[in-house]
């Protein structure tokens, strides 16, 4: 799972950066909204986690923007204010959760978790194509009743592939989902990547489909 933390204190971001990557989150951390906005242009993340005190404009200006362009990325507001008008005025501007400095690690994860679950359309945390199983709250995947174990770079391209079944995800959008914001991997190496999924799912009736000039599609594998 893909995040973009947009927070001003240095020091906290790279302390929630920490702590969420040990989470298995994939992180990307700007400190302004000029960035922020850049970075929601061009990428496609699973959650915003966005501060409302940023240097140059405000995170509600980020947050205003971003639904403005039809963007429904699911966003986080994490703020210092524990003001009934302010939370109700970025509720209302489309933001999807809101919670208040200081919090509980934990609850926030939690909360990232529920967000995300509920933009893929899962009212649980158990994700599933055919007879592939995922658990969002153990981050584990499954066939029928056996554990499927994956490295983490495998485990990161079927997450996402899993999180948006049914939706072609461009072959930039996954690199950047296995391989982070600032690599410069070739494509090449994704698709190896995608072949030793592929051959991993082959006792499952879940399948990696390539459409060409598109990306790639998780499916239900086709009857013969």
């Amino acid at each position: 799972m893909r995040l973009l933390l947009v927070e001003d204190n240095q020091e906290l971001a790279l302390w929630l950066s920490t702590v969420l990557q040990k989470d298995a989150f994939h992180v990307d951390c700007v400190h302004d909204a000029e960035m922020a906005n850049a970075l929601l242009g061009d990428e496609r993340y699973d959650a915003v986690l966005l501060d409302l005190k940023l240097p140059g404009a405000s995170g509600q200006s980020v947050l205003r923007r971003l639904r403005r362009q039809q963007n429904q990325t699911p966003v986080m507001v994490l703020t210092a204010s524990d003001s009934l008008d302010l939370k109700v005025e970025c509720l209302e501007t489309g933001a999807d959760d809101y919670l208040v400095k200081p919090f509980e690690i934990r609850e926030l994860v939690a909360r990232i978790k529920a967000l995300i679950r509920r933009h893929s359309g899962s009212a649980t945390a158990q994700i599933s194509c055919a007879n592939l199983n995922y658990d969002t709250n153990t981050r584990q995947f499954q066939i029928d009743e056996g554990t499927l174990a994956l490295p983490p770079r495998e485990h990161s391209l079927l997450e996402a592939l899993l999180m948006n079944q049914g939706k072609t995800m461009s072959k930039a959008s996954l690199m950047q989902s296995v391989f982070g914001l600032n690599s410069d991997t070739g494509e090449d190496a994704l698709e190896i990547y995608i072949h030793r999924v592929r051959r991993k799912l082959e006792a499952s009736q879940a399948t990696i489909v390539t459409l060409r000039g598109l990306g790639y599609l998780l499916t239900p594998r086709r009857s013969a």
